[in-house]
């Protein structure tokens, strides 16, 4: 088929929890990979969070929307035989575990790639999965904390140093882990043999800000770009470095150079600054301050809420951003589509998130060949367990 899904041949064992792992495995699922989650006994801890439609709460929903559900207990032997079968028949499998877990619960990477050579395998921890520190417990805020992103806000913002308002140290940890599983399946069709990769959430957000750089020269700089100003209608944020938007609002939309007397650079930069100000609220309409900024080609935008731009946004109209599943009542709700747009391949979610242990005969039965007694026989040994609705 022309657009078909460009992973819908890959298998892969999601045991992660909460963002890093899950958001990774989401993503694999809308490429049409066949993602089955492998959930404690205990559950993922984001079925708690957020809006609970279903008894599936938002959060859970969106990262794990379009995957399959199997919940095994892998503090029996049982259990952890179990996934080493289904590990067997794996193209990937998915952990964020505290380094040293999977080991203690007998699968770890040799283990399992004893069993099958041609499995990758991605972990996703805080601090990598050996040396100092990999032992400590590492959530999104602590590597936000620790690798200075935090401090660096609140001294741009001048306020009080707070958390971040996303985990970006999970998603970047998940979008790297992504990239990694490809490069690892490509790697695989030459080579013939998969490996593990270990992903750290401190490196892949070092890796991923941009700003980071500054700080290995021994006089980090501050470039200044991307400011939010008051303007007629609302706040506006003008993105690049004063220097280059001064230029361009005083050869092309005429803003004039301040008289000053005074010689120095910061009480001239100062004045132009006012300047500006000054221009972005001189307006009367915004459409007019909007059409004088897109004609000197100044990159702006509109500071708003999440709420109104997913609502008023044509742009997320346009790109199909947002789409409606089965929310499990007979009726439908919201999640983000991700963001891939093939020219000819299809991708996207297809269909909601799974309760615990819904399929477990499913699942059994497609990778193992197993037979409802059975998966029956597990579920009375404790081994399977299941939501019941």
């Amino acid at each position: 088929m022309a657009h078909d899904y460009p992973l819908s041949d890959l298998k892969v064992l999601d045991l992660s929890r909460v963002l890093a792992g899950p958001f990774a495995g989401r993503m694999l699922a809308d490429l049409g990979a066949e993602v089955v989650k492998v959930e404690p006994p205990e559950l993922d801890v984001t079925r708690n969070w957020g809006h609970q439609v279903g008894n599936i709460s938002s959060y859970y929903q969106q990262q794990n929307a379009g995957k399959q559900n199997i919940s095994i207990d892998l503090r029996k032997p049982q259990g952890t035989a179990l996934l080493k079968d289904l590990a067997s028949r794996a193209d990937i499998l998915i952990e964020n575990f505290r380094p040293g877990v999977m080991t203690r619960l007998g699968i770890d990477w040799t283990s399992l790639q004893a069993i099958n050579p041609r499995l990758i395998m991605l972990s996703i921890s805080g601090f990598g999965q050996t040396g100092p520190e990999s032992q400590r417990a590492a959530y999104a805020p602590i590597v936000h904390a620790e690798t200075g992103t935090i401090d660096r806000q609140a001294a741009k913002s001048g306020g009080n140093a707070v958390e971040m308002c996303m985990a970006f140290a999970d998603t970047n940890a998940g979008l790297h882990g992504l990239v990694g599983l490809l490069a690892a399946v490509h790697q695989r069709h030459r080579s013939g043999h998969g490996q593990h990769i270990d992903i750290a959430m401190v490196d892949a957000m070092l890796a991923t800000d941009d700003q980071t750089h500054y700080y290995l020269e021994p006089a980090p700089i501050n470039n200044g770009a991307s400011e939010v100003w008051d303007a007629c209608g609302g706040r506006i944020i003008l993105a690049g470095d004063f220097r280059h938007v001064w230029r361009l609002m005083s050869s092309i939309l005429g803003v004039q150079e301040p008289a000053n007397d005074d010689p120095s650079l910061d009480t001239k930069i100062n004045a132009r600054r006012q300047a500006v100000a000054d221009f972005l609220v001189s307006f009367t309409d915004r459409e007019e301050l909007v059409k004088a900024l897109n004609k000197a080609n100044i990159a702006w935008g509109n500071v708003t809420t999440t709420s109104d731009y997913l609502e008023h946004s044509e742009v997320l109209a346009h790109r199909q951003s947002i789409v409606a599943i089965d929310d499990r009542q007979g009726a439908t709700r919201r999640v983000f589509q991700s963001p891939y747009r093939f020219s000819a391949a299809s991708s996207g979610v297809r269909g909601g998130a799974p309760r615990q242990g819904e399929h477990n005969g499913i699942v059994l039965n497609h990778w193992l060949g197993y037979d409802a007694p059975q998966v029956q026989a597990l579920v009375d040994q404790g081994v399977l367990l299941r939501e019941i609705p």
